[in-house]
């Protein structure tokens, strides 16, 4: 396996680039480098959230899609995912699968749930 830019160094240090790039809003970069951390590390929420942001972003909305429905699997009451999912649904036009998530997240967030 050929080591690129995105895949050298220690995890921190992938962390750290991809925030970077996230920053600098060069999002699929940024999902360059937190795929394979992602595989590396699954069991952690952060950089999966961070690569759900940064397929978001970069209009990979099914990859989206899948990682944050990974995460809530785990954590129903990750509040943050639940608010991606329910956009990501919406910005795919599926407006029926995202209000549940977004009436929820709005509850878990203190927030009344618009009607």
């Amino acid at each position: 396996m050929d080591i690129t830019y995105y895949d050298h160094g220690t995890p921190a240090e992938r962390w750290e680039r991809a925030g970077m790039f996230f920053d600098a809003k060069d999002y699929a970069a940024a999902a360059r480098v937190l795929g394979p951390l992602v595989e590396e590390v699954p069991e952690q929420t952060g950089p999966r959230l961070l690569l759900a942001r940064a397929y978001y972003h970069s209009a990979q909305l099914r990859r989206a899609e899948v990682e944050l429905r990974v995460i809530v699997e785990r954590d129903p009451v990750e509040h943050y995912a639940r608010l991606m999912l329910g956009r990501t649904l919406q910005r795919q036009g599926r407006d029926d699968e995202a209000q549940p998530h977004l009436r929820l997240a709005a509850a878990l967030g203190g927030e009344l749930a618009e009607e």
